[in-house]
């Protein structure tokens, strides 16, 4: 299987990817819906970015219909903030695939996270922006970046040191 590395991908390839049709077998798949907190990847690099060792943007469109507003909480709907946190580890993971890393990934874990915002049914759209801070690609495969989340325009989360791995065999995790 040929993995074509595009700069940016719609919600149809970010399916085929949670269901190993993009990276293939081998590769990281994304979570599949309604775990995948992405709509589409606007750009993507490895090059750019704060630190130039890549960039990733990604989009979610908000709508009130989404599931976990039914949940959390009863009669005060709000996106809870570890989906944020998890769709900045699903890029980080997206980006290992798409620089031809193989596994399963796994998020390692997170330096600090601060939350200064909220998203609300009434939201539009959640932007997500990531960057890389470092990559390593030997027997270990981790990405590390930094990362915000923004919803209609203003940044209310940010995380440093996101960190995904990639293992051959989870279970082993």
């Amino acid at each position: 299987m040929t993995f074509e590395r595009k700069s940016s991908y719609t919600k149809e390839d970010l399916i085929k990817s949670g269901n190993n049709e993009l990276f293939g077998h081998d590769g990281p798949p994304l979570p599949a819906d309604p775990m995948l907190m992405l709509d589409r990847i606007i750009e993507m690099n490895d090059n750019g970015g704060q630190y130039n060792k890549g960039y990733i943007e990604a989009e979610l469109d908000i709508n009130p219909d989404l599931w976990f507003f039914k949940c959390h909480f009863k009669n005060d709907p709000v996106m809870p903030g570890c989906l944020g946190l998890d769709a900045m580890w699903q890029l980080v993971g997206f980006y290992l695939g798409w620089l031809g890393g193989k596994g399963k990934g796994r998020a390692l874990g997170v330096g600090e996270v601060k939350f200064v915002g909220q998203i609300l049914p009434t939201s539009k759209k959640v932007t997500y922006k990531i960057h890389f801070k470092r990559v390593i690609n030997r027997k270990l495969v981790m990405g590390i970046a930094d990362g915000e989340v923004s919803v209609d325009g203003k940044v209310i989360y940010n995380a440093t040191d996101l960190k995904v791995g990639l293992f051959q065999d989870p279970s082993t995790f």
